[in-house]
């Protein structure tokens, strides 16, 4: 999803463009987005030049809006939820006494996934590859420098601000 969110701007994006991207199996992809789309999580256009748009805006869209899309289970109990955790001396199903530790790990896990949208995450990808683009000029910059030896001091310099895109 953050894939798409990056790249939709110039139209819709194909999952093979995706799957090539993020190494992730093509049937896959296709499963988890017949899900999304089923969820109203994005559109798909069919034919030349079709692929998948976010149906809303990406900062209207939340991680948990995604795992429970594609039905991803967000559960650290080991009974689902149920409170049959455990089974007494009776046979009778219980709670364990670390049922509400779990449970409350469950809320806390889906109050903050809701609370992250798929924008966070685009710019926080956007910054990340800022931050490399940096440091690879950096590199460069380093590298050319060697090369240089003594005449490099009296070279002309070319300053890369730390935001610029390469």
């Amino acid at each position: 999803m953050i894939d798409l969110a990056m790249r939709q701007h110039s139209g819709p994006v194909t999952l093979a463009a995706i799957s090539q991207r993020q190494n992730i199996s093509l049937s896959y992809l296709e499963q988890l987005f017949g899900k999304l789309r089923r969820h109203e999580l994005v559109d798909s256009v069919r034919g030349p030049g079709g692929g998948y748009s976010l149906a809303r805006l990406a900062r209207n869209v939340t991680v948990a809006d995604i795992i429970f899309a594609v039905d991803e289970p967000l559960d650290a109990t080991s009974c689902g939820g149920k409170r049959d955790c455990t089974s007494g001396n009776d046979g009778k199903p219980g709670k364990c006494m670390t049922h509400e530790l779990w449970a409350t790990l469950n809320r806390k896990m889906v109050d903050y996934l809701d609370s992250v949208s798929l924008q966070d995450l685009v710019d926080q990808q956007r910054v990340r590859q800022l931050q490399e683009a940096s440091n690879q000029a950096q590199a460069c910059a380093v590298r050319v420098n060697r090369v240089g030896g003594a005449n490099a001091a009296n070279a002309p310099t070319t300053t890369v601000a730390a935001n610029a895109t390469v």
